[in-house]
């Protein structure tokens, strides 16, 4: 089978796979070469999958959709942190959620300054 693993700004990974295991609401899930066409709307977790080679890779992925149409399997999702083992993984998702919390923090303030002056603005409005 040939995955994708697509982001929002990049093909993540793409490669020829003979295993894919991933997590929906319902619970775990492994596809195989001729497992029947399919479809699942995915949680944040762990995606397993095992090369043509019989390397095992790992994906922490965020919410998405996983297609299995003929040979290819898509999976398109916000966030996503490709790892070779669980460990690495780990700390490399921990530190990408520490940039994102950064992140959201500085919006956040952002807006609040925003809206401070936007209020601000309209009251000159009203009284001049």
């Amino acid at each position: 089978m040939k995955l994708k693993v697509l982001i929002p700004t990049v093909v993540l990974i793409e490669r020829e796979v003979i295993k894919v295991v991933a997590e929906a609401e319902n619970g775990n899930f492994c596809l195989l070469p001729k497992h029947i066409d399919f479809v699942a709307a995915l949680i944040p977790g762990i995606l397993s999958l095992t090369t043509a080679t019989g390397e095992e890779m790992f994906v922490a992925v965020d919410e998405g959709i996983l297609v299995k149409c003929g040979a290819e399997v898509l999976v398109s999702t916000r966030n996503a942190v490709k790892g070779n083992d669980l460990e690495t993984l780990k700390q490399t998702v921990a530190e990408q959620f520490q940039i994102l919390d950064e992140r959201e923090k500085l919006t956040r303030s952002a807006l609040v300054q925003f809206e401070t002056s936007m209020m601000r603005r309209f009251k000159e409005l009203g009284h001049g």
